[in-house]
């Protein structure tokens, strides 16, 4: 077990930050920490990191006390913020290389292939780049170093869409090499395409944990279906929800269904004889919404 978060409480005076989280990553394992801003992942994060300590609960990192042990944990970790701040005087080079020596790494021939992947000009100084090249310095650094566990926090924030793929393809790499991997994230396509868990934070407590696969059923796929004669009973059949027809001679019609009664909704539709078929499976975002949606109205999450 890499990281070992069990029942995190973080109270701020009167104002409970965390409740209760639980997380657990393994060893070449890629998880993904979602919830909208406010929810509590960079609370979790710098509890993780040693930056804070718990009020009750309990984090280990590679079998360690995250708050007692952080200066040796942190000699095999690599961390990048959603909001770096660099030292203005120096240059992107500079600051690289200074990241690098300070967690006992060295400018090699992979970090060359980082800057020019992300195309970053390491001769202009700090002050002069913008936010997505400040998350590029941070980022080049913490890819260049060979450590077990990586805690990318909005490590794509301010990046450009070929620069957020040059991101994914490098977090494949580390995964590859058996390398952990903890990404903070509320942009659901980024965690889709790259986790293989997903944990899901609100309001300071963790609400669900699994595999994308395992929580689909939570969801329902959407159905578009076109058949030869009129589709009858589905309205009456378990599991389907939002069923409207597109004609007067009901064999266009559109609905949404459980998981796990696809096969007795395909029984139905067989008989009448299947035209054209299309089912779009549940989504990320869809199992996001659904556990935030909200009773004001308020849009939650991106």
């Amino acid at each position: 077990m890499i990281l070992d978060v069990q029942h995190l409480k973080k109270n701020f005076g009167k104002v409970h930050a965390l409740t209760d989280v639980n997380l657990q990553l393994h060893s070449g394992e890629v998880l993904g920490f979602i919830g909208p801003n406010g929810a509590g992942k960079s609370t979790t994060i710098r509890a993780i990191l040693g930056l804070i300590k718990e009020t009750s609960g309990s984090v280990t990192v590679f079998g360690e006390d995250a708050w007692k042990d952080s200066v040796k944990i942190h000699k095999n970790l690599a961390y990048v913020p959603g909001d770096v701040y660099l030292w203005p005087n120096l240059t992107g080079g500079q600051t690289i290389d200074m990241l690098l020596r300070m967690s006992g790494q060295k400018h090699t021939e992979k970090t060359d292939d980082l800057i020019k992947e992300f195309k970053l000009d390491t001769s202009k100084k700090n002050r002069t780049y913008s936010k997505g090249n400040r998350q590029k310095v941070a980022l080049i650094a913490a890819c260049s170093t060979d450590v077990d566990l990586y805690i990318f926090d909005e490590p794509t924030s301010g990046l450009d869409p070929l620069n957020e793929l040059i991101f994914q393809q490098r977090v494949a790499e580390l995964k590859e090499q058996g390398k952990s991997v903890l990404l903070s994230s509320h942009i659901l396509s980024e965690v889709e395409k790259m986790c293989d868990t997903i944990s899901i934070i609100r309001e300071g407590k963790v609400i669900e944990t699994g595999s994308l696969e395992s929580m689909q059923h939570l969801t329902r796929n959407v159905v578009a279906v076109k058949t030869a004669s009129p589709v009858d009973g589905l309205d009456k059949t378990e599991g389907v929800h939002q069923l409207t027809f597109k004609n007067d001679q009901h064999t266009i019609a559109e609905f949404t269904v459980d998981s796990d009664k696809i096969g007795a909704v395909m029984e139905i539709l067989t008989k009448c004889t299947i035209l054209q078929l299309k089912t779009t499976p549940p989504t990320l975002e869809d199992l996001f919404l659904r556990y935030y949606h909200s009773d004001n109205g308020q849009k939650v999450g991106e």
